[in-house]
């Protein structure tokens, strides 16, 4: 079984051919999608294709790079959109000191206030970290402290340092088509070390498409690419990966049903 724990398919990216990327993804053998809301005010699209797709589950949350659009969000708001059967976890959010396109106090404020929801909801949080490891770093142990959360470390990128402090939270961690890239040595080494039964696999399409398909709009069907790579740094099998990324993702996502 192979599962995309973070695809962006209501992206505008998608418009004129979303049905059609969904069949190929599911002839490529994703049996199971989370689809990412990136902002508040999309969630009803981003939910929508969850409704009508049986293999296909929603998030709620607020990208950091989206945060200034809404600086006044609650961990209420959050919890409501929650409710919804098939939403399976809390996020995007995050710290990304990269681009900055929010203001830094108002991503660590909206990334707090995603981190209550999780914990109110007890479902996952799906974590973005750029640029913003020690920051990181400390919110998550600070936040921790107070009451546990589950944590996602989506599309892992940051360096040994976050993934050590995470790990020690409980953190599971997820590899993208980033790993695939002759540039992400670095990227590689950390995943060589995450711990082996808490990895997921995702696309994080239209985003960042692995090798052999770097240039192209990414999409679910190429999550096949991600899998060998991790199998091929991990040492594993491709039976055997795809295996211990199932098992992991159920238990970061253990509202979703494995049956």
């Amino acid at each position: 079984m192979l599962i995309d724990s973070h695809v962006n398919l209501h992206a505008p990216q998608f418009a004129a051919d979303r049905e059609a990327v969904i069949g190929r993804a599911r002839s490529a053998g994703v049996e199971l999608m989370v689809n990412i809301c990136d902002r508040i005010s999309n969630f009803e699209a981003v939910y929508a294709l969850a409704q009508d797709n049986d293999d296909i589950w929603a998030t709620a949350g607020t990208h950091p790079h989206e945060a200034k659009d809404d600086p006044d969000l609650t961990a209420e708001t959050l919890v409501e959109l929650a409710r919804a059967p098939k939403v399976a976890a809390i996020g995007e959010t995050g710290l990304d000191f990269h681009y900055d396109l929010s203001p830094r106090a108002t991503q660590e404020r909206v990334f707090r206030v995603h981190i209550e929801a999780a914990r109110r909801t007890g479902l996952p949080l799906v974590v973005h970290s750029r640029e913003a490891d020690e920051r990181m770093g400390d919110i998550l142990e600070e936040e921790y402290a107070r009451a546990p959360f589950a944590i996602l470390m989506h599309c892992y990128t940051s360096g040994p340092r976050l993934a050590y402090r995470a790990a020690a939270l409980g953190a599971s961690f997820s590899v993208s088509g980033i790993a695939t890239f002759k540039t992400a040595a670095s990227v590689r080494e950390v995943i060589a070390a995450m711990p082996e039964r808490r990895i997921i696999v995702e696309t994080d399409c239209p985003y960042l498409a692995p090798a052999p398909m770097r240039g192209k709009r990414n999409e679910p069907a190429f999550l096949p690419y991600v899998v060998a790579e991790l199998a091929r740094i991990r040492g594993w099998g491709r039976d055997e990966t795809g295996e211990r990324t199932t098992d992991a993702f159920f238990n970061i996502f253990n509202s979703i049903s494995s049956g």
